[in-house]
């Protein structure tokens, strides 16, 4: 397509990013009947996370018959939990089974998007053209973006520095010593698979996580024969591991304290592999279990108690030329330093480059903290949609059961706009959202993410919450099943008459989340989406 030509162009939906999110909502577009939608994105191959993060290692926590698409199933998983390549490779089966390629435009990184009020539509900018849509998907994913630190004298480190997620593997780490910075879910991974090659591994550890057996193990040929013949027995497998953590949930959210006997197995599992109680000490973490991810391993314990690994319970405080320094004074020398130390999810990338109908960014939007009715709409930004969006994450089950529901509620939106017809947008409603919020804090108060004592990555600058969900997915799956025009604004261009509403904006229904018999009345006339 030429350029002048791209500079015109219009779809009815642009999805930003090709990961989980991205590619389910290009198969719940197509599922739906709409062909008229791109997917943009920055790379050069769809995958998102499972594309970047190929630190030696790296595999998913959750088990892979939950961790993948319900309209999508996979008999052929090798493990219980599998690793990078498997969940990259499914993604890319994915993309060609549901013929999305034609949809995607890879080596796009959307560089703007602006709602124009006049045209009801979202103008976005990208490296490969302008173009515009009547919505935007965002779905660039909390884990896009990674986090290192500034640390003083960093940048006169002599040796070779990369985070987990951009892992440079022209880099032998092999004879060198290297350092690791942060005990996350990508360090715990990392360590164990260099450690045997290293000559020597500083470990910087500023908090300890709790750690649990990883369950892991190979699925034998007969069950995967079973799983492909018999395609009940896959249902019953995916459906075992959902209701096993449903039933933990209730543990994270209601009675935190339930929780000891998970944090005495946790304990169990490190005397077994550390037999030295001044590193179990500082293995120990001073928080409850569940407030930090928890995280699962077999091998991370035995790779600490190594001669070549040296653990620093401390942070990085500030580096001299080849020398670290901890924060409790420690002096380390490294050839290498890989930061294991996460991505920006309280404040997401994308929201810099995001501007609503009043000139402000939904980075200036959220600079009170993020929020977002059922994790999708933001007052001001009209037919923007996001996945994975604030308090939408998990610390217990898959996070593909949220990106389902979460689609569910995007194609009940798009639905709207038919039911209501002509040139429409939706904008949800500041009290709508207020309401929202309020419920979700005052659920979160009890949780043991707000009450185990710990600052976890689940909060922000202003120790709010703002990316767990405090219920269960199957909540969350009925509250996003319909969208209420009682919680949104129905925006038409200026002439428009179409249907019983004037020009300019048109108020529908109460103010209340969930009142007002248009809001829903429409919602059940436009019926239910499913995955």
């Amino acid at each position: 397509m030429a350029q002048r030509e791209r500079e015109h162009e219009h779809v009815r939906v642009a999805v930003i990013g090709s990961g989980f999110g991205g590619l389910g909502a290009a198969v719940r577009l197509r599922r739906e009947g709409i062909t008229d939608f791109t997917v943009l994105e920055r790379a050069d191959a769809v995958g998102g996370t499972w594309r970047d993060n190929t630190y030696p290692g790296c595999a998913c926590d959750v088990p892979s018959h939950l961790y993948s698409f319900s309209f999508a199933p996979n008999a052929e998983w090798p493990r219980n939990f599998s690793g990078q390549p498997h969940i990259r490779a499914y993604l890319e089966r994915v993309t060609d089974t549901f013929g999305l390629r034609p949809h995607i435009r890879l080596n796009t990184e959307v560089l703007g998007a602006h709602w124009d009020t006049g045209q009801l539509h979202w103008e976005l900018e990208t490296t490969t053209g302008r173009l515009t849509a009547d919505m935007v998907i965002s779905a660039t994913g909390p884990l896009s973006d990674p986090k290192i630190p500034d640390v003083p004298g960093l940048a006169s480190f002599p040796g070779k520095v990369f985070h987990s997620s951009r892992w440079d593997h022209d880099y032998d780490v092999k004879g060198k010593r290297v350092a690791m910075i942060g005990t996350g879910a990508s360090a715990i991974q990392i360590v164990p698979a260099i450690q045997p090659d290293v000559a020597k591994l500083a470990l910087f550890q500023r908090t300890a996580p709790w750690i649990l057996p990883r369950m892991d193990r190979s699925i034998s040929g007969i069950e995967r024969w079973l799983h492909g013949r018999l395609p009940a027995t896959r249902t019953l497998r995916r459906g075992l591991l959902w209701g096993v953590r449903e039933l933990q949930t209730h543990a994270f959210t209601k009675q935190p304290k339930a929780l000891g006997v998970v944090q005495q197995l946790a304990k169990t599992h490190m005397r077994r592999a550390v037999k030295d109680p001044a590193l179990r000490a500082e293995l120990t973490p001073d928080y409850r279990i569940g407030c930090k991810r928890i995280l699962l391993s077999n091998s991370y314990y035995p790779a600490l108690v190594q001669p070549n690994v040296e653990v620093v319970a401390a942070g990085l405080k500030e580096v001299r030329g080849s020398t670290l320094v901890g924060s409790d004074g420690t002096e380390t020398e490294a050839d290498a330093i890989i930061f294991g130390t996460g991505f920006r999810v309280t404040d997401m990338p994308i929201a810099d480059r995001i501007t609503g109908a009043d000139g402000a960014t939904l980075s200036e939007t959220w600079k009170g903290g993020m929020e977002a009715l059922r994790g999708a709409s933001v007052p001001g930004f009209p037919n923007l949609v996001t996945i994975i969006g604030p308090n939408t994450g998990l610390g217990t089950s898959s996070m593909i059961l949220i990106i389902e529901a979460q689609l569910n509620y995007a194609m009940d939106h798009l639905k709207q706009l038919d039911v209501l017809g002509g040139k429409v947008a939706l904008d949800v409603r500041p009290a709508a959202l207020a309401a929202w919020t309020g419920q979700v804090q005052e659920r979160m108060k009890r949780t043991v993410w707000n009450t185990g004592g710990c600052d976890s990555w689940y909060l922000d600058a202003n120790g709010r919450n703002t990316t767990v969900w405090p219920g269960t997915t199957a909540e969350f799956r009925k509250v996003t099943k319909r969208l209420d025009l009682a919680e949104y604004e129905v925006l038409r261009a200026p002439g428009d008459r179409t249907g019983s509403v004037g020009t300019g904006t048109a108020t529908v229904g109460a103010g209340a989340p969930g009142a007002g018999a248009a809001g829903a009345g429409a919602a059940a006339n436009a019926g239910e989406a499913t995955a």
